[in-house]
């Protein structure tokens, strides 16, 4: 899949906030944590299984949202996992914890309760953030709230 074609259940799952060099970003709608899903440009099922180069800039988008997560929204520690036995295209889980965190130690998957959901102003502030810090080319979030993924 390219980015114009993003799995629906990402959609149904996500905001869709924009776009880094090799890489879209999403973020899960649950706001209980920052989990970012970010969805490279490729048909390709596995990270592993990327070209050097093109792994590279995935890799590169992954750690500039980690960044974005330690430094501008203070979590200390990061989880990252491409796991895809339920979607099967390619995605990225870049995920902020701390230990005051509603499922610490846990894994997030299956321990995450309802944390309610992101405020459109909190959408806004952060694609702004990421804009500065990452370069993320935005999305128009008020399009996605209508369960659409711009290509």
């Amino acid at each position: 899949m390219q980015r114009d074609q993003i799995h629906p259940q990402l959609i149904t799952d996500c905001h869709y906030l924009g776009r880094l060099p090799a890489t879209t970003v999403l973020l899960h709608r649950n706001a209980a944590l920052p989990w970012f899903i970010l969805v490279p440009d490729t048909a390709i099922g596995d990270l592993l299984d990327l070209p050097d180069r093109q792994r590279d800039r995935v890799m590169a988008d992954c750690a500039a949202i980690s960044a974005f997560i330690k430094q501008t929204l203070g979590f200390g520690k990061v989880n990252f996992a491409g796991l895809g036995n339920v979607v099967p295209q390619m995605h990225l889980h870049i995920i902020g914890r701390r230990e005051d965190d509603l499922c610490w130690p846990q894994p997030v998957w299956g321990n995450l309760p309802a944390g309610g959901e992101y405020e459109h102003g909190q959408l806004l502030s952060w694609q702004l953030d990421l804009q500065k810090v990452a370069g993320l080319v935005p999305a128009e979030i008020a399009v996605q709230r209508n369960g659409e993924c711009p290509g």
